[in-house]
């Protein structure tokens, strides 16, 4: 019999007909006992054979499998008995400790995971998914013989907790602590095999006194230094806001406007190893496809600085020189206008009075867009005309110096040449604005040319010949027409060979409270700095109990007047330690989870 599905004639007296009864007009109905199953009544004529010691035998064969099953589950895993007795057993005992004399004859094997952030919400799916394999791998390096070292840690510091902080009143410690607890606690029920007698905590004094003596060791080594980059801004706020926080142009907290505003901040100057991380991603086991992604981000190219000079409104030459930067010297007598970021330093002395209103509209709308959303491809190109025209140093020409926010202050030179004929951006432009376009480099397919559209590849150069500037590649193919312009732009000083990088230097800092104190002090009335000594590390973080925006750019930090105003051990002058925090802090433990084997 279907324990599931009773057949209606052994539930109902013979006399009774369903067919008759309203309640089961429809092609079946369900009865259902808060004891019993639920039975669903099928369509029949009429009902004959109806016992309760049948129903209740078949309530029993529903019980008993009902049973039988949940007797199987537990035995195929009971973790509510196992996890809670063993995990009990590897706290009190500290089984997974490494401990601090260790048998030498053995290797050593360091099994370290990134530092979660712990936030609020706790872990998520992400977390264990890289910390099972971490575990793995520890396990069995262990039961290989190895000495393990497989340490937990929290990279605290950081923008959520002093939100938070900020929305809450609440200092950003107490809830940091708070959700490190938690983060532990779900770790610890997860049954991994870290030694918890050797837990981080970046926020902890004892740590980031050692994130200190790196940031020295690279200030020392020209590595760090300070810089003016744009940043967003939002002034509603009062305050410096990370990618993250700006949501179409506005903050996403209240919807204030954000704009790019240049600001001084640190740097670390990674480009410096650009060549270097571009040789060593040959030696990876890593998929060539992760690879060539790398390769793009580090973005190498190699090209040539060229100079323009502006020009008066004679044409007379001005004190004013633009350098641009490009990949296809070749194209120089092609370049018909030039294009500067909004943010170019040099745009103020370049607009004509006329047009500054325009330009400085136009710059306001610049600010309020991201690097991403500007050089987008695919959204129309915008722009606005300087009043100011350039001399090119190839054939002599005039050209317009236009403003643009397709073109980034913070790649380059912040300027371009532009070449129409054979730039897509720079045609679209072109087009728009009604600017000539020149073409240089007769392509092998002539269909490219009888299209019309710009044409980026390469060929054989032409209407490259001047007898003013003593430059001829006419005939020549695109690679050596690039050789030849370089050579003559480094022998006439009108440029030089250059290689670029997309790969930017790091901004670290910002104007939060919650990080790390930098252990710089810079002299009064001087724009002097001078590091600390080793000795005096860690500088510590004041306690605040205002860690509010100050709304003028000036850390919160600032705030903190006894701890700011110094003196300068070294010299007795008057300093001060003004200065934003790391964000997060330079942590030992970046990047993905890995595993690391000593070399003894």
């Amino acid at each position: 019999m279907n324990t599931q599905h009773i057949h209606t004639q052994t539930l109902l007296p013979q006399s009774f007909c369903f067919q008759k009864h309203p309640f089961f007009l429809s092609s079946q109905a369900q009865f259902q006992h808060k004891k019993f199953a639920t039975f669903t009544i099928k369509k029949s004529r009429c009902f004959s054979g109806f016992t309760g010691s049948k129903v209740r035998s078949s309530v029993r064969e529903v019980e008993e499998k009902k049973q039988a099953e949940q007797q199987v589950v537990k035995r195929a895993y009971p973790f509510h008995e196992i996890e809670p007795k063993w995990q009990s057993f590897w706290e009190k005992n500290r089984t997974f400790r490494t401990p601090d004399e260790i048998d030498t004859s053995k290797p050593k094997f360091y099994v370290l995971d990134m530092f979660p952030y712990p936030s609020g919400a706790g872990l998520h799916v992400g977390h264990p998914l890289g910390y099972t394999a971490t575990d793995i791998l520890a396990r069995l390096k262990r039961m290989q013989g190895c000495n393990v070292l497989h340490p937990m840690g929290w990279d605290a510091f950081g923008l959520p907790a002093e939100q938070y902080a900020i929305e809450t009143g609440t200092h950003p410690k107490l809830t940091t602590l708070r959700n490190i607890n938690r983060f532990r606690t779900q770790l610890k029920s997860l049954g991994f095999s870290y030694d918890w007698d050797r837990e981080i905590s970046t926020i902890e004094p004892d740590y980031y006194k050692w994130t200190q003596w790196i940031f020295l060791q690279l200030l020392k080594r020209g590595l760090a230094y300070q810089a003016e980059v744009p940043v967003n801004w939002c002034p509603a706020l009062g305050t410096v806001l990370a990618n993250e926080e700006v949501v179409d142009g506005v903050s996403e907290r209240g919807g204030h406007p954000v704009i790019r505003k240049p600001m001084r901040q640190w740097m670390l100057k990674i480009t410096a190893y650009a060549d270097r991380l571009l040789e060593d991603l040959d030696d990876l086991d890593w998929p060539e496809s992760v690879k060539e992604m790398q390769r793009n981000w580090i973005g190498r190219s190699e090209g040539a600085e060229l100079d323009f000079y502006a020009v008066d409104s004679i044409g007379q030459k001005r004190d004013i020189k633009i350098t641009v930067y490009t990949t296809r010297p070749d194209t120089l007598f092609g370049a018909t206008y030039l294009v500067v970021a909004p943010e170019h330093p040099l745009l103020s002395s370049l607009v004509s009075t006329a047009l500054s209103k325009n330009v400085e509209e136009y710059k306001e709308i610049a600010s309020r867009k991201s690097d991403l959303e500007r050089t987008e491809l695919q959204k129309e190109k915008t722009g606005v005309f300087s009043g100011c025209y350039a001399r090119n140093p190839a054939n002599g020409e005039a050209i317009p110096i236009w403003v643009a926010d397709y073109v980034l202050g913070s790649y380059g030179t912040g300027a371009i040449m532009a070449v129409p004929a054979h730039d897509s951006r720079d045609h679209e432009f072109a087009l728009k604005y009604d600017i000539p376009i020149c073409w240089v480099v007769s392509p092998e397919d002539e269909s490219c040319v009888e299209s019309r559209k710009a044409y980026s590849g390469e060929g054989t150069v032409m209407n490259s010949s001047n007898a003013t500037s003593g430059l001829d590649i006419n005939g020549l193919n695109c690679k050596e027409a690039a050789s030849r312009v370089i050579e003559w732009a480094e022998k006439t000083g009108n440029g030089k060979k250059k290689v670029n990088y997309k790969l930017r230097d790091w901004l670290f800092a910002r104007q939060r409270y919650w990080g790390e104190p930098i252990p710089v002090i810079f002299l009064e009335g001087t724009s002097e700095s001078v590091p600390l000594h080793e000795t005096e590390l860690p500088l510590t973080l004041p306690e605040l109990d205002d860690f509010t925006p100050t709304g003028t750019g000036e850390p919160p930090l600032s705030k903190a007047v006894s701890w700011v105003n110094i003196t300068d051990p070294s010299s007795g002058k008057p300093a001060n330690e003004k200065q934003a925090p790391c964000h997060s802090g330079l942590v030992l433990a970046v990047g993905i989870s890995m595993s690391v084997q000593f070399v003894t």
